[in-house]
């Protein structure tokens, strides 16, 4: 779950917490820059609608988008809600829970509107960043015209909330030490994907961030027989999920490839890359925190993570 955090009060009040037996949550990290949270839960595919449900009652009572202010776009105070298959599960499963928590969310939350993508989107299965376009996500502040898949007309409090199912995501975020926008759009356009020659699975963007520039980087995983398209010089990684192969581009690789990219422009980059789960560590963690019962997994395990 993803969300936009409004002031200092925490998305889990302790007076309201309540214990879910055999769903974890893996990690908080907060941006101040970006006054923005992300939150990420795991539990088996029975228990997660519920779970990821009970936070977002606590954020939508918590966030309110009409004082919220912060440099990362976004449409709603929870923003942001993918489910991704681990282990045991497929993603058109995760699809159905997407849609089931959808239909939660709007039931549970007076005026909130959600809008669909990936596997929760039948029958056209849009991705998120097909329907990110078509909601002008980056740019829209008036949310009078936004039309939402399920709920009624967005409200400026809850704002409007993207739910849906995809392969795994992880994010990979390098901050160059430079405000030059002009750099930015050469490094981010040179690394996006669907460029030619651009990292497969990897959508770029760029954020002034604490005085520099973070090139934030989402990394789909995508289906492994894609895998035979890459040059080899792209350094990708495979794993499977009940028999299907998924890859994914190294994320130390990306930040190889930016780094050579602002190096190009005389530009150094700060500190190490900033770098979430991979899959395989997201099902490592999830496994033995939800087998162990450990509700809040995020704080025995050290370090800085997306």
């Amino acid at each position: 779950m993803r969300s936009s955090k409004g002031g200092r009060r925490s998305l889990f009040n302790n007076t309201k917490r309540k214990k879910h037996p055999q769903v974890s949550v893996l990690n908080i990290f907060s941006d101040q820059d970006y006054n923005r949270s992300v939150i990420t839960i795991a539990a088996s595919v029975d228990k997660l609608g519920s779970s990821v449900l009970a936070a977002c009652l606590e954020a939508f009572q918590a966030i309110d988008m009409e004082v919220q202010e912060g440099i990362h776009p976004c449409l709603g105070a929870v923003d942001l809600i993918p489910i991704y298959p681990l282990s045991g599960v497929t993603v058109e499963e995760c699809g159905v829970v997407a849609r089931s928590l959808a239909e939660d969310l709007v039931r549970h939350v007076p005026g909130c509107s959600v809008f669909l993508f990936g596997e929760a989107d039948l029958p056209e299965k849009r991705s998120l960043v097909q329907r990110r376009k078509q909601l002008g996500w980056f740019t829209r502040r008036d949310f009078s015209a936004l039309q939402p898949d399920l709920g009624a007309a967005p409200v400026r409090r809850c704002g409007l909330t993207g739910v849906g199912a995809s392969p795994y995501v992880m994010n990979c975020n390098i901050t160059i030490d430079s405000q030059d926008m002009s750099a930015e759009r050469e490094i981010t356009s040179a690394i996006w994907g669907s460029n030619a020659n651009g990292l497969k699975g990897v959508q770029a963007m760029a954020f002034p961030h604490e005085g520099k520039i973070e090139i934030a980087c989402n990394v789909e995983s995508f289906d492994d027989q894609e895998a035979a398209e890459i040059s080899e010089d792209f350094q990708y990684v495979s794993y499977s999920v009940l028999g299907d192969q998924f890859s994914y581009v190294f994320p130390h690789y990306i930040e190889a490839q930016v780094k050579k990219l602002a190096s190009d422009w005389g530009i150094g980059t700060k500190g190490r890359a900033l770098v979430g789960f991979t899959p395989q560590e997201c099902k490592n963690c999830a496994e033995y925190a939800v087998k162990e019962n450990i509700g809040e997994f995020w704080k025995i395990r050290g370090g800085v993570f997306m």
